[in-house]
């Protein structure tokens, strides 16, 4: 799988963009933080909410996040962001769900149950960003409780919509059909394809996104998948 070539521009104004909403959000973080006529929401381990790339995430039950306080500005991309990375979401949890039965490596299992673990309580925090702004919310995502990696009977199409690094239906099937080393390959360059694509996604909404929730998922997307591919890479590799 070839990495982003050095370079790209869209890239270069990602890293600026990037660099803006981490900027933003800490800056908006600091002034929640001198506030004191708020209760501050008790958290669980059901829904992530992703921090700065270096930040712990924060979490909070589902029945209590309702998205970032104040809606804020959004446009079209931030829309569209969100809405493509829980389908984006979704694939990667029938992806990791194959793993427990199929996989030979334990890193991989280890992976596919990090993975699960927060991608399937994020999809939550997209969804209620939509309900907040009274958009439509994709069907699969109303499927799942938050409460661990299960997947409904992934009733959507492989690749639908043209959102980058989803896996097609003939790559999804071969995934499901081995078993073993050949397993852990096809699934390591899949995940591979897959956050690639999730990194192009972000690349987007930084540049031409506004909304400072989205922007910082996009960030926290951007860090986090991007060292988890070379961990990846690394598993490939040692195969």
């Amino acid at each position: 799988m070839e990495s982003f070539p050095g370079g790209n521009p869209r890239r270069a104004r990602r890293d600026r963009a990037l660099t803006g909403a981490v900027v933003v959000a800490t800056l908006l973080g600091a002034v929640a933080c001198t506030g004191d006529d708020e209760a501050t929401a008790t958290p669980s381990s059901v829904v992530v909410q992703p921090g700065q790339p270096g930040e712990t995430a924060r979490t909070t039950a589902p029945e209590d996040f309702a998205g970032p306080a104040d809606p804020g500005e959004w446009n079209p991309a931030d829309v569209a962001f969100v809405t493509d990375m829980i389908g984006h979401h979704l694939q990667a949890l029938e992806m990791a769900a194959l793993a427990p039965d199929r996989a030979e490596s334990p890193d991989v299992v280890a992976l596919a149950e990090r993975i699960a673990a927060a991608q399937g309580p994020e999809i939550h925090a997209l969804a209620a960003w939509l309900q907040e702004r009274e958009l439509p919310v994709p069907a699969e995502a109303e499927a799942l409780d938050g409460t661990g990696p299960r997947v409904p009977d992934a009733g959507h199409d492989h690749g639908a919509g043209g959102m980058a690094g989803m896996l097609s239906a003939d790559q999804m099937a071969a995934l499901e059909g081995a078993t073993g080393a050949e397993f852990d390959r096809l699934f390591l360059e899949g995940m591979i394809q897959h956050h690639q694509g999730a990194l192009d996604m972000a690349d987007v909404v930084l540049v031409d996104g506004q909304d400072t929730y989205a922007l910082e998922i996009a960030a926290d997307t951007a860090a986090g998948q991007g060292a988890e591919i070379d961990r990846m890479r690394g598993l490939l590799d040692a195969l």
